[in-house]
């Protein structure tokens, strides 16, 4: 038997300014009488929930809010939410709002239709997902984590002081992405930057990662460009709709880059400190990684950190392979400055952790996708960079 590699795109994309005048419709197209929308209170007192359900009283389509959602959304928020999802007798999810929230409704579907505990669904081979989560939209109101499209949920074990990933299959996507770029012209200069560098990490890990494949390839690159072009203008103009749109569709593209795969070490060790400081934000967490990991991750695959250089601007006519590798390296640091991303040490971490971060970030999955062989000491290696850096 032939070992087949695969790539699906289960979630239609539909965007455009003004788009969630679109929900009542688009739900009621997935055949949703009364979804539950899972959202947080920020975006609840930013308007934006009422922007949206506003749409769905105007239709006359009834629904249930959840707006508990936390940052690094815990086993205890799914599991909770997904017995009201029960009780209300439900029949459909909108994610609305940043990776939390969308991540949140994919678990609440996944616990609603197994059953038990989303404990329970942690990805392993065989997958434990054997069923599709109910109908879903997912609304971005950030531009950076791609949740709209991936096929992976992001969920935290306190007990374990982990992150760990459900889904890795197309039974946990979104029926449809709804991307509105108006709803991100809101958004803070810091979130910005960090939601844009966490595309940008997508982008470039499933670029260069094991598993890469043409596919993916191809709409991680557009993902760079975009964020190169773009992302620097949406950071200084938080109004300029153009560069909205755009960090919008480069989030999309860099979250459909992951496919069913992994991405690499940037993300293993985001998401394992994480689990270690939960309140920390992901955003400028693997923001503030992603240099140090490529700076040990290009003699990998010296030929695509060279197209990761051009992507992201440089010019590379008359240097050799590896001189224009290292400026893939360049830009992202420089990326960083100019965005003014938060250290290691003004997000709360300290040397003195290295050893506990580095052997939770060997242990986690994505590091076998990494381009370069990496393990304990690697990692050792690479978190006294990003500290150095920071000093």
């Amino acid at each position: 038997m032939i070992d087949l590699r695969s790539f699906e795109v289960p979630t239609v994309v539909k965007h455009g300014l003004g788009a969630i005048a679109n929900l009542a419709d688009e739900a009621r197209k997935l055949g949703m009488t009364r979804p539950m929308i899972v959202t947080d209170q920020g975006l609840v007192r930013a308007g934006i929930v009422d922007e949206a359900t506003n749409v769905l009283k105007a239709d006359g389509l009834d629904y249930v809010l959840l707006d508990s959602v936390i940052a690094n959304p815990p086993i205890s928020l799914v599991d909770g939410a997904a017995d009201i999802y029960r009780e209300e007798r439900c029949d459909g999810l909108i994610g609305l709002g940043g990776g939390s929230s969308m991540d949140t409704a994919k678990s609440i579907g996944v616990v609603a239709v197994h059953g038990g505990s989303i404990r329970d669904y942690e990805w392993d081979d065989p997958n434990p997902l054997v069923k599709p989560i109910p109908p879903m939209i997912a609304v971005p109101t950030t531009a950076g984590t791609g949740s709209e499209v991936t096929l992976w949920a992001v969920i935290t074990d306190p007990d374990r002081h982990i992150k760990y990933n459900v889904g890795g299959t197309a039974l946990i996507g979104p029926k449809v992405a709804l991307i509105d770029p108006l709803l991100t012209l809101g958004l803070p200069a810091h979130v910005t930057a960090g939601t844009g560098m966490d595309a940008l990490a997508h982008a470039v890990e499933c670029y260069t990662c094991a598993y890469a494949q043409p596919w993916p390839d191809a709409v991680a690159l557009m993902a760079m460009e975009y964020v190169s072009d773009y992302l620097r203008i949406a950071y200084a103009q938080g109004h300029n709709q153009e560069a909205r749109y755009k960090m919008s569709m480069a989030a999309m593209l860099g979250g459909m880059a992951y496919g069913t795969e992994s991405a690499g070490a940037a993300h293993a060790m985001s998401q394992t400190a994480g689990g270690v400081r939960d309140n920390v934000p992901h955003g400028p967490l693997t923001a503030w990684l992603l240099g140090p990991v490529m700076e040990y991750n290009y003699m990998g695959e010296p030929e695509k950190f060279a197209r990761i250089a051009k992507a992201l601007g440089k010019e590379t006519r008359g240097l050799s392979v590896w001189q224009a590798a290292e400026l893939a390296v360049e830009g992202v640091y420089e990326l960083i400055r100019d965005l003014e991303i938060p250290s290691l040490q003004q997000l709360g971490f300290d040397e003195s952790e290295i050893p506990l971060l580095a052997k939770l970030a060997a242990a986690d999955p994505q590091t076998i996708g990494n381009p370069r062989d990496i393990d304990e000491a690697g990692y050792v290696k690479v978190y006294q960079r990003a500290f150095d850096l920071g000093k």
